[in-house]
């Protein structure tokens, strides 16, 4: 294991495990804030339950999720110094907007959220609330500005002897086109991963059969239609985001589906088992003309394939090899579509349920309700492992090879890197089972616990 495949594993680890909190933060944060409303709406003692029931388990991830973050910060000065030094100058501007605005709006108006009961009036305290989603939504938001200079590169110019991008218009990096691809389809992830956490947990309170449950079933009706809004969105603003792609990063796309060749019209893989090297195919199920529907919604149309692109690659940027990894990039794809697919069909099997006020489940029911939760984190884990990994080797498109971001093996060894990947490894492991406890514990303890 070479310096840079040990920086490429440490990174995505961190940056995987941060991002499971992500999500169900925004989620979380959004569905708390309208429990809330509706209390003060109708002054219902069990909308009150149910806010600091879902907003007690929210203050666990949002901690949680906090510390995860802060080892992503170090990791740019330790593992990738030339990236921060390359970037610094652009990638500064939104994350320092994130910390010094987004960030601490949210932790403050969190903390008169926690300290605010019956201290402030009903309305301004629901209005904390809000306050605090909205800073969780622009957090978001300026990481993936961040983020979408890596994509897709824009508002800059390149510095004398072409050393590093400097910032020269900031309305051009906000309104990259590949942020509000990119915005919309993260912001449902986290509405879809708060229906399904909700979901889950009220299904497996309904089927113990405890007290409260009228507050469960009040909680699976919220859930069901969190859930099932957000499945829709994110279906797509990511059929949106793919259409883009085809223009900014179409060899992601090509790789998405082990094109090798150009196709007009293009078939979308089903399943596919072949080589690397896209030599021959073991195995293939395509379904003709799908990909060029899905690519420009008529059933004619180009989409270039693994081996032209390489080619024109090769003229744009001098010699290499400009493949990212095809079966990353392929079965990550297809985990996310499937995961997206089976999420779809829950949240219409629970709208059902709350729609005929059905809310005694069979065994297999109640268990897939349950184990639901799952689907939305593993669809987000993969969806980023395509959107980074099918970038490959650009670590910014067009600008700056992976290869070329890590820091230099005098500053950070094989051996330093190694031991700082086991210290995250353990610490992150210590956090995971923190979390998983604490948020276990006040789940199962139910609404009361919340008061």
């Amino acid at each position: 294991m070479d310096t840079l495949f040990l920086a490429r594993t440490q990174f995505a680890f961190t940056s995987i495990f941060h991002f499971f909190f992500i999500p169900l933060t925004l989620g979380l944060s959004i569905f708390t804030a309208i429990l809330e409303t509706a209390y003060v709406k109708t002054g219902k003692e069990k909308y009150k339950q149910l806010t600091k029931f879902w907003g007690h388990l929210f203050l666990i991830n949002f901690a949680v999720g906090v510390v995860t973050g802060i080892v992503m910060e170090f990791q740019f000065g330790m593992s990738w110094s030339e990236y921060a030094r390359f970037v610094g100058d652009i990638f500064g501007v939104p994350l320092a907007i994130e910390t010094l605005l987004a960030f601490f709006v949210e932790s403050t108006f969190l903390g008169i959220w926690i300290f605010g009961w019956e201290r402030l009036p009903k309305t301004l305290h629901a209005a904390s609330i809000w306050i605090v989603a909205f800073g969780s939504t622009m957090s978001a938001f300026w990481i993936l500005v961040a983020n979408s200079f890596m994509q897709s590169p824009t508002g800059y110019t390149m510095a004398a002897g072409a050393s590093r991008p400097e910032l020269v218009d900031i309305m051009a990096l906000i309104f990259n086109p590949h942020v509000w691809q990119q915005f919309p389809h993260v912001l449902a992830g986290g509405i879809v991963t708060a229906g399904f956490f909700v979901i889950g947990i009220s299904a497996w309170h309904l089927m113990r059969k405890g007290t409260n449950r009228n507050g469960y079933e009040t909680s699976l009706k919220f859930g069901a239609i969190f859930a099932f809004i957000g499945t829709v969105v994110v279906i797509l603003a990511g059929h949106s985001q793919m259409q883009h792609l085809l223009k900014t990063q179409p060899m992601k796309v090509a790789a998405a589906e082990a094109l090798w060749e150009s196709e007009n019209p293009a078939s979308f893989s089903l399943f596919t088992i072949g080589d690397e090297e896209g030599l021959k195919d073991v195995f293939s199920i395509r379904v003709p003309k799908l990909l060029s529907f899905l690519a420009y919604n008529s059933f004619e149309g180009e989409v270039r394939g693994i081996k032209n692109l390489q080619k024109e690659y090769e003229v744009q940027y001098g010699p290499g090899n400009y493949m990212p990894s095809i079966v990353t990039s392929y079965w990550s794809f297809r985990v996310m579509a499937g995961a997206g697919t089976l999420m779809l069909l829950i949240a219409l099997l629970a709208l059902y349920k709350v729609i005929r006020e059905s809310y005694t489940f069979s065994p297999v029911t109640g268990a897939l309700l349950f184990w639901s939760i799952l689907l939305p984190w593993l669809a987000n884990s993969s969806g980023w492992l395509l959107a980074e990994m099918g970038r490959q080797p650009w670590l910014v498109f067009g600008l700056l090879k992976t290869e070329n971001g890590l820091s230099p093996v005098s500053v950070v060894s094989r051996g330093e890197m190694m031991i700082s990947l086991a210290v995250f490894v353990m610490l992150y492991a210590a956090l995971a089972v923190t979390d998983f406890l604490l948020m276990k514990k006040y789940a199962v303890a139910g609404i009361e616990s919340g008061e």
